[in-house]
């Protein structure tokens, strides 16, 4: 696949609840915003980028790229994010990720392409180990067919907010990643200012 046939989003529209409300992809790590290094480790893997948030949009706009809201109200969850991301780009395909897990694999986009062209899938969806040793879908890095939108636009439209039920209905799929080839740090995502304290120890 080629980079140039994707557009990456970062998702940073939550509310940051488990941070006291504070907006997490402008918390800092190692002495930048979460979402501008998740930004910076997604633009050699695709062609376009922008971001996804619903406040401190001047603050986002700073990294260079074009920043959009959810097109769905009340912060309902990544798939708004999804929404946002299809309506938005003008490329075959496009790929998620979060502004919390700033060490995500440098081939991401790569691997889940690959897997999606193989499989003939509409959507690639990463999988990596957590603390307790258990491989499990990491579905907010995603590869979906641009031709997904008007699918999701339905699902959204009829109140469907679950990201799993949404890519039960096609053809979708699951791409291990984790050790030895990939750093165990990879999937971390920071959801509390001591988690992000930790990443940046560890």
């Amino acid at each position: 696949m080629d980079p140039q046939d994707v557009t990456g989003i970062v998702l940073a529209g939550g509310r940051g609840s488990r941070m006291g409300g504070a907006d997490k992809g402008l918390q800092n790590f190692n002495g930048m915003p979460l979402a501008l290094h998740a930004l910076l480790r997604l633009q050699p893997q695709v062609g376009d980028t922008l971001v996804n948030a619903n406040r401190n949009l001047a603050a986002y706009e700073s990294f260079g790229v074009p920043v959009w809201p959810d097109a769905l109200a009340d912060y309902p969850g990544p798939l708004a994010g999804f929404l946002t991301g299809l309506e938005q780009c003008s490329t075959p395909w496009l790929v998620t990720v979060p502004c919390d897990t700033p060490l995500f694999p440098p081939d991401l986009v790569r691997r889940l392409g690959e897997a999606a062209e193989r499989e003939d899938a509409e959507i690639a969806m990463a999988s990596a180990p957590e603390a307790d040793g258990q491989q499990r879908t990491q579905p907010v890095f995603c590869l979906l067919r641009h031709g997904l939108l008007e699918s999701l636009v339905r699902f959204t439209q009829d109140g469907g907010r679950k990201i799993d039920k949404w890519t039960a209905q096609h053809r979708t799929v699951v791409v291990p990643f984790g050790p030895p080839a990939d750093d165990p740090r990879a999937f971390f995502n920071a959801n509390t200012l001591a988690e992000l304290r930790e990443l940046e120890r560890r």
